[in-house]
């Protein structure tokens, strides 16, 4: 997800979306515990993601 999406977003819908991106983070990590997952760099995203998600929201309480 983009920085500019995110920016778009108000907080409600963006402690909804790091909610959301955490879930699938720990998926992810089920599937490649189990050996589901073929690509492993969709966790660095995933994480990459949440990181931006909270990085607005500090951006917005502060």
């Amino acid at each position: 997800m983009k920085i500019l999406e995110l920016r778009q977003l108000s907080k409600e819908d963006l402690l909804a979306q790091v909610v959301t991106l955490e879930e699938n983070l720990f998926r992810l990590r089920c599937n490649k515990s189990i050996g589901q997952l073929e690509d492993t760099s969709v966790i660095t995203k995933a994480r990459r993601d949440i990181a931006r998600a909270k990085t607005v929201l500090s951006e917005l309480s502060a």
